[in-house]
Parts: structure tokens; C-alpha cells; sequence
């Protein structure tokens, strides 16, 4: 009995043994496994605040926004800020005209004066535009600010057709200022210069104002066609009254008030008396209680021939 149980006495404590350097074992590999913890000075109360109270990823949210704000300064600055938008524009025309918003189809009405190509470069639309995001109400004040174009409405049918519709202004008269010739309408937008020959039947105004006052002087002109019909240009004076310089010359000094009947008198003198055929270079209306005519070289030097032959023969008769 005792030498059993000194054998299993000897087991037992061998057992222990075994167990006790397994578990010895397995708190040494624990302990190289485990990072040593490096104790550091807590952070200044500033920043642990804010660590405490600002939302995750702000942080990351805050970075990616200075990212994008550094590029978007750098094309500021590079001049690249329309190359951008341009780019954008066309990469989101592209997508959409691949999901079946293309422009197929383009009616415009009421044009006249432009051509078709003139109408869509002037509201920017090209090849390259959708019609999912076409700015309608962009493409009508683009037109609109065309000295041509009065007004405009632009209308998208979906999926791919684009209706425009236009009032265009109508040439009215040349208008010369300062050496130029330009086109105008009969509100005195400037149309255009003058360049080509289909507008050379226009009536011709000349001088500083004359654009905008054309419209109301031309008019009550026009009452009077035997005037109107040898009229070369009507010339503004001082921004107040007008002259007439007609076809073969003659200048005509148009009071500033009663304009009608200064007209209506001249056109009755020419009816009566011929007054435009007469040897004359300039007929001053300017004054209310006279008309005063100037000769050309050769008549007023007749005239004076004419009244010293008169002088010589009053002397005669009277010796």
C-alpha cells in the first residue's frame, strides 16, 4: 500500500508539473504577443475638447474639401476656369445624348436676316448639346441680346426637338456717326455696320442723336414726297433740329420748332416757283418771319452783273 501510493504521489506531482510549465509557456507567448503601452502626456484641453465633441470624419470630410478647394483655386488662378466648365458641360451632354437626349431636330420661326447656323451660334447651342440640359431661358436672353433679334421663345420637345421662335428687328435706316456707317432699326438699336449693298436704298441720317430721333423725323418727311423723294440725307444739328442735303447739293436749314410747316411751305415754294431748280445752294428756314436763299458762285455773280448794268443805266437816264 505504501508503495502504490508513493507511485501515485510521484505521477501526480509530475502531472503538475507538466501543466504548470504549459501554462508558463502560454503566458510567455501572451506576453510577447502584447504591445508594450506607451504612456504619453494627455493632449491640451483645447484638442481634447474638440476630439470629444466633433463628429467622426470630420476630419477626412475637412481634407478632402481643402483638396478640392486648392484645385479649384489653382484653375482660378491658371485661367482654366471656362476650359473646366466647358468640359464638364460636354462630359454630362455626352452622357445624357447617350441615354437618348440628343437634339434630332431644330424648327426656328420668324427669321429673316439670320441664317439658321447664325440663330443656334448666337443661343449657343451645338453638335455637343443635350436637350436634357439645355437652359432654355439661357438660350433666349442669349438671343435676345442679338441687336436682331426683339424677342424670342424657346420651347424643348422631349426626347430631342428644339423650337425657337424669333421676332427680328427690321432694318430702318443708315445711320452715320463719327465716320461710321452702321444699319439701325426704328428704335435705334444698332444692327449691324454697313457692309453689305442690300441695305443702300435706306434713308440716310447723319450726326450724333440722329439714331433715336430718325424714326419721328423720317416720318413726317415722308408727308411730303416731293421733298422726301429728292432727299440725299438728313443731317441732326446739335442734337435739336435737322438740314436736308438733297440730291443735287442743296442744303436746307430746317427750323427747331414748327418742323411741318417749314416742310409745307418748302414743298409749296417748289410746286409754285421751282425752287429746287433754281441756281441756289442753301435755303435757310431758320428763322420764323423770313426765308433766306443763298446763290451758287455763278448766280450771285449774274446778280451783281445785273444790278450794276441796272445802276448804269439809271445813271444814263437821269444825265
Amino acid at each position: 500500500m505504501l508503495l502504490r501510493e508513493w507511485v501515485q504521489d510521484k505521477r501526480q506531482e509530475r502531472l503538475h508539473g507538466t501543466r504548470a510549465a504549459a501554462q508558463e509557456k502560454i503566458k510567455d507567448k501572451i506576453r510577447t504577443k502584447t504591445k508594450p503601452v506607451v504612456e504619453r502626456e494627455p493632449p491640451p484641453r483645447v484638442i481634447a475638447l474638440v476630439e470629444r465633441y466633433m463628429p467622426r470624419r470630420v476630419g477626412i470630410s475637412m481634407t478632402v474639401l481643402l483638396l478640392i478647394g486648392s484645385c479649384g483655386f489653382g484653375i482660378v488662378r491658371g485661367g482654366h476656369l471656362q476650359d473646366f466648365i466647358t468640359a464638364v458641360s460636354d462630359t454630362r451632354n455626352a452622357l445624357a445624348n447617350s441615354a437618348g437626349f440628343r437634339i434630332t431636330s431644330v424648327v426656328i420661326n420668324g427669321r429673316k436676316q439670320l441664317s439658321q447656323d447664325e440663330i443656334l451660334a448666337v443661343g449657343g447651342v451645338s453638335g455637343r448639346s443635350s436637350l436634357l440640359f439645355l437652359d432654355a431661358d439661357a438660350v433666349r436672353d442669349k438671343l435676345k441680346a442679338n441687336p436682331w433679334i426683339a424677342d424670342a421663345t424657346v420651347l424643348k420637345l422631349y426626347p430631342g426637338r428644339l423650337m425657337i421662335d424669333i421676332t427680328e428687328r427690321q432694318a430702318f435706316a443708315l445711320w452715320q456717326e463719327a465716320g461710321r456707317l452702321s444699319v439701325i432699326a426704328d428704335d435705334g438699336a444698332v444692327l449691324e455696320p454697313y457692309v453689305s449693298r442690300r441695305f443702300l436704298s435706306l434713308p440716310l441720317v447723319v450726326g450724333k442723336g440722329a439714331e433715336t430721333q430718325a424714326r419721328d423725323f423720317l416720318a413726317l418727311l415722308a408727308r411730303y414726297p416731293q421733298i422726301n423723294s429728292v432727299t440725299k440725307a438728313a443731317i441732326f444739328v446739335g442734337e435739336r433740329r435737322w438740314n436736308l442735303r438733297l440730291k443735287d447739293g442743296l442744303d436746307i436749314r430746317l427750323p427747331e420748332q414748327d418742323v411741318g410747316n417749314a416742310l409745307a411751305m418748302l414743298s409749296r415754294l417748289d410746286k409754285e416757283d421751282k425752287l429746287f431748280s433754281r441756281d441756289i445752294v442753301a435755303v435757310d428756314m431758320r428763322l420764323p418771319d423770313r426765308l433766306v436763299v443763298q446763290l451758287s458762285d455763278d448766280a450771285a455773280k449774274v446778280r451783281e452783273d445785273l444790278f450794276k448794268d441796272k445802276k448804269k443805266k439809271k445813271a444814263g437816264d437821269a444825265a
